[in-house]
């Protein structure tokens, strides 16, 4: 029997994927847990709009990103911190700072967990910070700390 798994079941399938499984298990088992759905025509056509709808979204997502990408790669996010000797920071500036600055100054609201900041800025001057905006879109926004 041909089912349409509606949730990755172990060893069997994956979510949306059609496959053939014997009889009894599918009657038993998959259709009576609703994991999976009778891949009948109505159910084969459903299961393609949806992954359409889902490519069109993920592209628009493609798009949003390289956008905002763009977006940020002219901008120069300010922060002001106390320095002694040599430029060396009382404290350092974190993603979480950065994150904050950008809502605030530029109004774009990005997860700090999304900025690749190795270790915090420790010093004075310019820094290349980079921030994952999608699986295939970066962006590099520069840092400028300045003495307060």
């Amino acid at each position: 029997m041909k089912v349409i798994f509606l949730e990755d079941v172990k060893g069997k399938g994956k979510k949306g994927e059609i496959k053939e499984v014997p009889d009894g298990y599918a009657h038993n088992f998959l259709l009576k847990r609703k994991l999976a759905v009778e891949a009948n025509a109505s159910n084969v056509n459903a299961l393609k709009s949806q992954k359409k709808k889902q490519q069109q979204q993920a592209e628009e997502e493609l798009l949003q990103a390289k956008q905002l990408k763009n977006d940020l790669e002219k901008i120069t996010v300010e922060l002001s911190a106390k320095s002694g000797e040599g430029g060396r920071l009382f404290g350092s500036i974190t993603s979480k700072q950065i994150a904050e600055e950008l809502k605030k100054t530029f109004g774009h609201k990005i997860d700090k967990r999304k900025i690749e900041l190795d270790d915090a800025i420790r010093s004075l001057g310019y820094t290349n910070v980079p921030i994952k905006l999608h699986p295939d879109v970066s962006a590099v926004v520069k840092v400028h700390v300045k003495e307060q």
